[in-house]
């Protein structure tokens, strides 16, 4: 993973993308990406249909020890914990490595435990269960926005690809891909503006300014490096206008 530029940079760069539309807020949206932590077999949970309804994709952990690892290769945005099926050290390993991420928390409670609810849990969010589906991703959403902010604003997302502009991270399926700066710029640009064809001659100038001494070769350079790492023979993502430019397509 690259080393992500000095808040100054940010700004400055931000600023210069800003002046060609880098942000395109129609394209903006924001999909949870959570953690379920559970101890159920099959898969078929009433939290897993809940969260299957609502579109919030996750994956689920059955311990604390699973939940650490996956938190060290996947960008997650907040995790979801059955106390009906965990135990409490679970939960509270669970808990304590979500503070250390900053990651909200919520807490499924079945209702048959509420009278022995232990408080020193403390999560951001606690839901009794069973509840709705709607509850559920209101109560997910509402712990993700008290610690991150309004939702969506800084992440773009086509498919199973996300760009994060503030965090500079870029995940495929959940997974982080690991990119130098100059391929993340040119990612979030062409995907926050899909289907619109820009010439080597603009990204060259854009993304490494008017003064850089290097042909629309490095461009053809940086796309191709990109290719390899968010695509494949099943996903497309980066279109070649011969004669003319790239623009990122979308199905």
């Amino acid at each position: 993973m690259f080393t992500a530029p000095s808040i100054l940079e940010r700004w400055q760069r931000r600023s210069e993308l800003d002046i060609i539309g880098f942000y395109s807020a129609k394209e903006v949206t924001l999909v949870p990406n959570i953690c379920l932590i559970e101890n159920v077999n099959g898969g078929n949970s009433s939290l897993a249909v809940d969260l299957r309804e609502i579109g919030i994709e996750f994956q689920v952990c059955n311990e604390a020890d699973s939940f650490s690892d996956l938190c060290d290769t996947v960008a997650m945005d907040a995790v979801l914990i059955d106390v009906g099926t965990v135990t409490r050290q679970c939960a509270l390993r669970v808990l304590e490595k979500a503070r250390q991420l900053k990651m909200p928390s919520v807490l499924s409670l079945p209702m048959d435990f509420a009278d022995d609810y232990d408080y020193s849990l403390n999560p951001d969010e606690l839901i009794l269960s069973p509840s709705t589906s709607k509850e559920l991703g209101l109560r997910v959403k509402q712990a993700i926005y008290r610690l991150a902010g309004p939702p969506g604003e800084n992440v773009v997302r086509i498919g199973e690809l996300a760009i994060d502009l503030e965090r500079y991270e870029v995940t495929l399926s959940g997974a982080k891909v690991a990119l130098t700066y100059k391929e993340f710029q040119l990612l979030a640009l062409l995907a926050s503006n899909p289907g619109r064809v820009y010439t080597r001659e603009a990204l060259l100038s854009t993304l490494w300014g008017y003064d850089y001494l290097g042909g629309t070769r490095t461009v053809d350079v940086h796309i191709r490096r990109l290719r390899s790492k968010v695509e494949d023979s099943d996903r497309v993502y980066l279109e070649t206008i011969w004669n003319v430019g790239y623009r990122f397509i979308v199905d």
